[in-house]
């Protein structure tokens, strides 16, 4: 996703004009970017019938990979879908930035769909032949300004899903409750949504996770019940565990939210992003960096950057 005038955030991008010439892997192929389409009988059309993975590459290496793929796969069983192997997969990205000559500043979209159906209808039986694979690799990188400057939320009617509905575990192509919030949150004049779960608690965003910084020092996010399983919020958490940060995963209000310390949201495109603003209420009101980055925020950017650097080196160790 590229910016237009007035979005800020954070999976927005400036424009980047090699995107125009990418290859992109469709199923085996890697195909311009303006023949890079899949059937209208794909069950991701159809239905949003599919699982998806999105990856950031630094030095050459999707960060995180192996986190990514379990996930994927964790999906996938809990669907019935057929995935190719991890070794297949994991040739599909690479071979796309291998193409596409790409090292640093770049996102992959990894996304599996059940395959192609007889009929537009929802039933999987009607799925015909193997699961249909896609890889979009961009040149994108987070707007500086997002990095430190931050993105305000609004918190949405839209609650998250329960598991007996839509499992909020499942990192699903349907997306249309993220997609209401979202319209909500812009509409509102605000970067993201603010997702509560169903019992009025603070759960997440709609695409990232939403974590705060008590004034006590303590950095929280949501227990996980109604969230996706986050790779960055997990990796977070274990910088924080690894520096002596205190932190937890527990259950909050708006109320704590209003009177945080800080507050920031995590995801894989942008890593640690602070927030400056939830409904109107600027975070950290009447201290010296309200509304801005806190130090907490600050240092978590930079112990985390050094944690994928770690995760990079480490990659790169075990391919010589």
């Amino acid at each position: 996703m590229t910016s237009s005038p007035g979005t800020t955030g954070t999976q927005h991008s400036s424009d980047d004009p090699r995107n125009a010439s990418i290859l992109v892997w469709v199923d085996g192929q890697l195909l311009p970017r303006e023949k890079a389409v899949v059937s209208v009988f794909d069950s991701g059309f159809v239905l949003g019938d599919g699982v998806w993975e999105g990856l950031r590459v630094s030095g050459g290496h999707p960060v995180f990979l192996d986190q990514h793929l379990d996930r994927l796969e964790e999906g996938a069983r809990a669907l019935l879908i057929d995935l190719p192997t991890r070794a297949e997969l994991t040739e599909a990205v690479h071979a796309t930035l291998r193409a596409n000559d790409m090292t640093d500043g770049v996102h992959v979209r990894l996304m599996v769909t059940r395959g192609v159906k007889s009929t537009p209808y929802q039933d999987p039986r009607v799925t015909v032949g193997p699961a249909t694979v896609v890889v979009v690799a961009e040149h994108k990188e987070p707007m500086p300004a997002t990095v430190t400057d931050g993105i305000t939320l609004f918190t949405t009617h839209v609650r998250r899903a329960t598991p007996d509905t839509l499992d909020p575990k499942l990192n699903a192509h349907s997306k249309l409750n993220d997609v209401q919030a979202c319209i909500q949150a812009y509409t509102a004049g605000a970067d993201e949504a603010l997702m509560l779960d169903p019992h009025g608690f603070v759960a997440t965003c709609n695409s990232t996770h939403f974590f705060v910084v008590t004034r006590a020092g303590e950095v929280w996010t949501s227990d996980g019940r109604f969230c996706l399983g986050g790779i960055t919020r997990s990796h977070v958490l274990e910088v924080c565990r690894t520096h002596e940060i205190p932190a937890r995963e527990t259950t909050f209000s708006l109320t704590d939210v209003y009177d945080a310390s800080e507050a920031f949201v995590t995801g894989t495109f942008a890593g640690v992003v602070p927030v400056r603003t939830v409904d109107g209420r600027t975070i950290g009101a009447g201290l010296p960096h309200a509304g801005g980055r806190g130090p907490v925020v600050q240092r978590l950017q930079e112990l985390y950057q050094q944690h994928v650097a770690a995760d990079v080196a480490a990659r790169a160790g075990a391919a010589s």
